[in-house]
């Protein structure tokens, strides 16, 4: 059997306003197989996006543990943690965050030149994806030239791009209108579950949170589900 994408261990996560302390994670356990599709939902303030830093290694816990791809977390330095998200993991916001003066093949093709990929393999690679996407006619266009659903096609692109094993989604549709969202989102599917990446998706949509693997509700710093 294979080892976990992504599991959360007993994760506290408290912060202090003077002399009140609010605990946003009491104890948060998840686990999240490699192609596996999980909706994280719960109401606004819950924690949700909080509970996505922490798995994100872009925030560390006040206790507990992030194991990522079979590797504990914690006691990591900043620069290996960095290190875990050029290669492990993918980010999907809101907003698409393209660079505006570069293509959506170049958008792709950046973080994989990052990450030390060769331009020729990294191109490879980019025009796969978009194409995967509908999108390799629109490869050369810059985002300005695309649509608010073409631009957080290539954002999701450009998450996948170094083969990450967790892709994490913070309302990945929620600046989209409602047709673009529900096809921007059959593709999101369909291009996670090809690559076998292991998924948690925050949404407020409860019709595409039906459409994922399992759902799981933070609710007073527990998630159930």
């Amino acid at each position: 059997m294979s080892e976990p994408g992504l599991h959360l261990e007993n994760v506290h996560r408290a912060f202090t306003q003077g002399k009140e302390t609010l605990n946003v994670l009491d104890g948060a356990e998840l686990t999240i197989m490699p192609g596996e599709i999980v909706a994280l939902v719960g109401p606004s303030g819950a924690g949700k996006s909080t509970l996505l830093h922490i798995a994100g290694l872009l925030e560390r816990p006040s206790s507990g543990e992030v194991w990522l791809a079979g590797q504990p977390c914690g006691k990591l330095s900043e620069t290996k943690r960095t290190q875990l998200r050029r290669s492990h993991l993918g980010f999907v916001y809101q907003y698409h965050h393209l660079l505006p003066e570069f293509s959506a093949e170049e958008n792709v093709i950046l973080p994989q030149m990052i990450a030390g990929t060769t331009r020729k393999a990294a191109r490879d690679r980019a025009l796969d994806l978009l194409d995967r996407m509908g999108l390799k006619p629109r490869a050369e266009h810059r985002p300005g030239q695309l649509s608010g659903g073409e631009q957080q096609r290539v954002a999701i692109c450009r998450a996948l791009a170094n083969q990450p094993k967790v892709l994490l989604a913070d309302e990945p549709t929620g600046n989209l209108d409602p047709h673009s969202a529900d096809g921007v989102f059959a593709q999101l599917l369909h291009l996670v579950r090809s690559t076998g990446v292991a998924a948690l998706i925050a949404t407020h949509n409860p019709d595409l949170a039906a459409r994922m693997d399992r759902v799981v509700r933070l609710a007073d710093g527990k998630l159930n589900g």
